[in-house]
């Protein structure tokens, strides 16, 4: 069975039917949040930034949310194809020991290690994030506005659900609450157009870094905000995922990014939030995505990995203190997976346009 599914929009289609696709295209690659969904995309990860996109020499716009900016910083380093085996094995062997009478690890615990993972991971090697001679790195948090400027006890729960409920009425509204803050590496310009939502660019530096890439990982309820991240405004910092769960950004009105957007996901639906997830309408492809060639798993693909499933957030409750069992499910997944990047490069030396999909 086929794993990989293609899908562009129309004026990355015009360009594959003409020229198929080269490493020298790619102006720009999302990488989504969705926690252990993204594993999936580890074989890909590896192709295309081991061996794929050193074929070429252009600047590239790397745009991550959540795991998605862990993936996207971890591209940043010196052997990009070790640090990515690294990412997955740590990702996968996580694992939060519950205290007496706990049914779940407590926020401030999981921050706390999650913390100290992320600083040993980069430990050395947050100037070669920063200092990358290709890759611009954006980094996304959501930074609470107004009764979510602090995380406290009461006032964030009603927080979030006015985000719930201005999200549902317009998108645009939920910028009353949760503001887009990015963080970049370098003096480079955001590579969409930003008109659509609330958004602040900010400088990744030295003293941020860690912090900035922490906060965009911060479920809220699940780890604690990142408060008063340096150089950036005071506030809580949350997963950047709230405001852009898979980055359906303005890609095709960014004249200053040339080339085409590549997009390693694990469905091909582009959510705009994390609070879309259930709002179907949403969930279609816009102009804004018509630059992108988006790269998918089949979802009848899926179905033959274990649990049926890709893996999720959902597995660490289901396999509860059975690490050995989660680990054996996801490793399992993650084997399976290098058929999705062999595909992709077996289509790369030769182009079907027969099998990209409309996005």
């Amino acid at each position: 069975m086929r794993a990989l599914c293609i899908y562009a929009g129309p004026a990355a289609r015009r360009q594959i039917e003409k020229n198929g696709l080269q490493a020298a295209d790619i102006g720009t690659i999302p990488a989504a949040a969705g926690g252990p969904k993204g594993l999936l995309l580890g074989s890909l990860d590896r192709f295309i930034f081991g061996h794929w996109l050193p074929q070429s020499k252009q600047p590239v716009h790397l745009v991550g949310a959540s795991i998605g900016a862990w993936r996207m910083a971890t591209a940043c380093l010196d052997d990009p194809v070790a640090a990515f085996l690294r990412l997955e094995h740590d990702y996968i062997h996580q694992h939060y020991e519950l205290q007496d009478g706990e049914t779940r690890p407590s926020a401030e615990r999981v921050s706390a290690l999650f913390g100290e993972n992320l600083r040993a991971f980069y430990s050395g090697r947050v100037a070669q994030v920063l200092q990358h001679s290709r890759y611009h790195l954006h980094i996304f948090t959501s930074r609470g506005r107004h009764i979510l400027g602090r995380e406290q006890r009461w006032r964030t729960p009603l927080g979030y659900l006015g985000v719930l409920l201005s999200n549902t009425v317009r998108r645009r509204a939920m910028g009353a609450w949760l503001e887009r803050v990015v963080f970049s590496s370098g003096d480079a310009e955001l590579p969409f157009a930003s008109s659509d939502y609330r958004t602040r660019q900010l400088r990744l530096s030295e003293a941020n870094f860690k912090l900035a890439l922490q906060a965009s990982c911060s479920i809220p309820f699940v780890l604690q905000a990142v408060h008063d991240i340096p150089g950036a405004p005071p506030g809580a910092y949350w997963d950047g995922g709230l405001t852009d769960y898979h980055l359906h950004l303005n890609y095709a009105a960014a004249p200053q990014v040339n080339g085409l957007v590549l997009y390693p996901h694990f469905q091909k639906s582009v959510v705009p939030g994390w609070l879309d997830k259930h709002l179907k309408w949403r969930h279609k492809a816009t102009p804004f995505l018509d630059n992108m060639v988006l790269l998918a798993p089949n979802p009848d693909w899926v179905k033959t990995l274990p649990n049926g499933k890709l893996p999720d957030r959902g597995d660490f409750q289901h396999y509860g203190q059975d690490l050995a069992g989660r680990v054996r499910a996801w490793s399992a997944a993650m084997a399976a997976s290098v058929q999705l990047a062999d595909e992709f490069e077996a289509w790369l030396r030769r182009p079907d346009g027969g099998q990209v999909q409309a996005l």
